[in-house]
């Protein structure tokens, strides 16, 4: 037998460990994603508090061990849920307010900033609905809750919010940070009530209006909010 011969059998093994290792970690990710989907899907229906670590693995289809295993208890579970979408939210809508500014340069106005700071959002929802739609009700949910839900909004998406601001104080050089904090939050309200999707304006108007409709929400929002900060300015130089 030639050394060549010889040397097979001991290196076929190794050669056959990466490919084992590449299986283990692609079965442990699926895994990982699967758990990440029922637990966004489960956060989105029932809320933070209304969700245990039995009823994702009940929803995946697992054991509660398996969920430990990969998790340190639920808010380790809700953290990656967050970390999984929030950083693409926020990434998008920072390159979209850069490209504007970028383009207009001194010729900022309060409609185009909030256009760049809403659209983006607003259109994930619209071609991408199955993978946004449950996180952007877990947003909505986390914009109007003290403690666990501002922690998580401050955590991901401060320097967007910030990054409006800036655009808003070029937009309206005359008007005052307070007015122009305000008019945030009314915007950020608003926006993540439409994140909600509750249904309520579809009641309300018997069917002429849908809150599931963000090709209507997109084309109205950003005018309408861009007249409420005019008026509030006006509001504030005329007290």
């Amino acid at each position: 037998m030639s050394s060549t011969d010889q040397a097979t059998p001991d290196h076929a093994p190794a050669a056959e460990r990466p490919r084992t290792r590449n299986h283990k970690a692609r079965v442990r990710e699926e895994s990982i994603e699967r758990i990440l989907d029922a637990a966004e899907q489960l956060f989105a229906e029932f809320g933070y508090h209304g969700v245990t670590l039995k009823d994702v693995a009940a929803r995946v289809g697992v054991s509660s061990t398996l969920i430990h295993y990969h998790f340190n208890g639920k808010d380790s579970l809700y953290e990656a849920v967050w970390a999984r979408r929030a950083p693409i939210s926020a990434r998008n809508r920072l390159d979209a307010m850069r490209r504007y500014a970028d383009e207009v340069g001194d010729n900022v106005t309060v409609e185009g900033a909030l256009h760049a700071w809403i659209d983006t959002d607003l259109n994930v929802q619209i071609h991408d609905t199955e993978q946004w739609l449950a996180f952007g009700k877990i947003s909505a949910q986390a914009n109007s809750a003290a403690g666990w839900g501002a922690e998580k909004m401050t955590k991901y998406f401060n320097p967007v919010v910030l990054a409006l601001i800036d655009l808003l104080k070029k937009a309206m050089p005359d008007c005052d940070e307070e007015t122009i904090f305000w008019g945030y939050h009314f915007v950020s309200g608003a926006m993540t009530h439409n994140m909600a999707r509750t249904g309520r304006l579809d009641e309300l108007s018997h069917g002429l209006c849908s809150s599931d409709d963000f090709v209507s929400i997109r084309r109205h929002m950003a005018r309408f909010m861009a007249a409420g900060f005019e008026a509030i300015r006006q509001g504030r130089e005329t007290k």
